[in-house]
């Protein structure tokens, strides 16, 4: 039976923004001031405690040399908290965090931190992130969105307890539940080698219950658990939903990442693909989402110039990610976290790389010509494009109002006219007798609650996928069958 378990809470933001030093005052724990260099070394997990409430905090680092570690406590977590400081506003480190939450589909929380910094005025501080905010969509909630933002002091401690009731509030709002009856399934969090116990593993429980004397199996690794604790050392005969736990007992060290039960069920369905468009058909999804790793600037800019001309008509290819250099473990990591494929041209790929490619399934593609890379991608846009033989059409919009959003995105205020619309399907952009375009719902909201459908009569917010609207426009929600 299904009961109410505890957010499990990633804390993502720029180095030095005081994310540890945050995390480090809600439990109570001197991390901060042994860490190397003042950055995180390893992701760990805790428990706090707020109101009669657990919240299980997983800590990520934030300096852009462990993205590969941001992506997975992103996927892990069901909340995310950003951290930002009142000084420095958005910072680059800062926008890679908010793609990974963006990319992991999990609900945010923006905490300004360092607000008792002496000569720092707040007010206008605290303006100019929710405008850059803004300009990375992020909505807050006095802007109509649906992202909360709470002023903290790392330091003093003012605010957190805001911010701790605000992800009580957040979670509750998603009812997160777990069933403690099912086996137990999970996440390797942290791994390594003790000289005097052996192999470790930290465990984050997702579901069902770990029991001490289980025999469980996590990426090739076999494990007879012999002991279990907490983050405190306390030792531990069962582990239920949300609950991280360092386990003994293992053959060797699992990687980090590797999923334990229905997690690496759900891994594995993914399966090896041969190409681009095998990749495109197991994903089911008409956008493909590419890593791009080139041998100079110049050909890097060629390749994302010519990708962007596939999206004239609809958004077809994602560029997740581009730089030069050889392919490296945080592009694969980064890849599997957001579905994408990994493009190598004239570059190689790092051994450690390949073998994680390898183990996630993920697919590294090599060109050393421009033109075939660009051949293949046309072929898997033609594929996307082929029409069907017959069309069912699910609803008929009006667009009343439009809403500025982002730097140059907006939202069309939309009455449903005819059926239902939902993000799945794909739509049409009608201009009196004139076919616009064809693209997809990104956002469908009511008031500014995100709904997965709406029905004739109601009034809703959508935002599309390249397409350019106008008040008057009718959107038709459809499928090819």
């Amino acid at each position: 039976m299904k009961q109410v378990r505890p957010p499990v809470v990633t804390i993502l933001g720029h180095v030095d923004h005081g994310k540890t030093s945050l995390l480090d005052f809600i439990r109570k724990a001197s991390v901060a001031v042994g860490e190397h260099g003042g950055i995180t070394q390893a992701i760990g997990a805790y428990q706090t405690e707020h109101q009669g409430k657990l919240i299980t905090f997983i800590d990520t680092p934030g300096h852009a040399a462990f993205e590969k570690m941001r992506s997975r406590g992103a996927r892990v977590a069901d909340i995310a908290v950003l951290v930002v400081a009142a000084d420095d506003g958005i910072m680059p480190q800062t926008i890679e965090a908010i793609k990974h939450i963006h990319s992991a589909k999990v609900p945010m929380v923006v905490a300004v931190n360092k607000i008792d910094l002496p000569g720092v005025n707040i007010k206008v501080q605290l303006e100019k992130i929710k405008k850059q905010l803004s300009d990375n969509q992020v909505l807050v909630e006095e802007y109509g969105g649906e992202t909360p933002i709470v002023e903290v002091s790392a330091k003093t401690g003012q605010g957190v307890d805001a911010l701790l009731e605000t992800v009580t509030l957040v979670a509750e709002i998603h009812e997160l539940k777990g069933d403690p009856n099912l086996p137990p399934s999970g996440v390797v969090i942290e791994s390594h080698m003790d000289k005097f116990k052996g192999a470790l593993a930290t465990i984050l429980v997702r579901d069902g219950t770990l029991k001490k004397g289980d025999s469980i199996s996590v990426g090739g690794v076999d494990c007879k658990v012999k002991g279990m604790f907490d983050w405190n050392g306390k030792i531990l005969d069962t582990v239920g939903p949300s609950t991280p736990v360092e386990i003994l007992g293992w053959e060797s060290v699992p990687g980090v990442g590797a999923a334990l039960g229905s997690e690496a069920v759900t891994a594995q369905t993914v399966g090896a693909v041969k190409s681009l468009i095998e990749k495109l058909k197991t994903e089911d999804s008409d956008v493909l989402n590419v890593v791009v790793r080139a041998d100079n600037q110049g050909s890097l800019e060629a390749i994302e110039e010519n990708l962007a001309k596939f999206n004239e008509e609809a958004e077809h290819i994602k560029v997740i990610f581009s730089g030069t250099g050889e392919v490296v473990d945080s592009d694969v990591h980064l890849a599997e976290s957001t579905k994408a494929i990994v493009i190598g041209f004239n570059v190689s790929v790092r051994p450690s790389a390949n073998k994680i490619a390898e183990t996630q399934h993920i697919l590294i593609r090599h060109y050393a010509i421009i033109y075939e890379l660009l051949d293949e991608i046309k072929d898997v846009v033609d594929g996307m494009l082929v029409p069907g033989i017959v069309e069912e059409v699910f609803g008929r919009a009006q667009i009343i109002a439009e809403f500025p959003y982002g730097k140059d995105q907006k939202i069309a205020g939309c009455r449903v006219v005819e059926g239902t619309f939902s993000k799945g399907p794909k739509i049409r952009l009608i201009r009196g007798e004139e076919l616009v375009g064809e693209g997809k719902i990104t956002s469908l909201k009511i008031s500014r609650e995100e709904v997965t459908k709406v029905e004739k009569g109601q009034e809703c917010g959508m935002m599309f996928s390249g397409l350019e609207f106008q008040i008057g426009d009718v959107v038709e929600s459809f499928r090819n069958i």
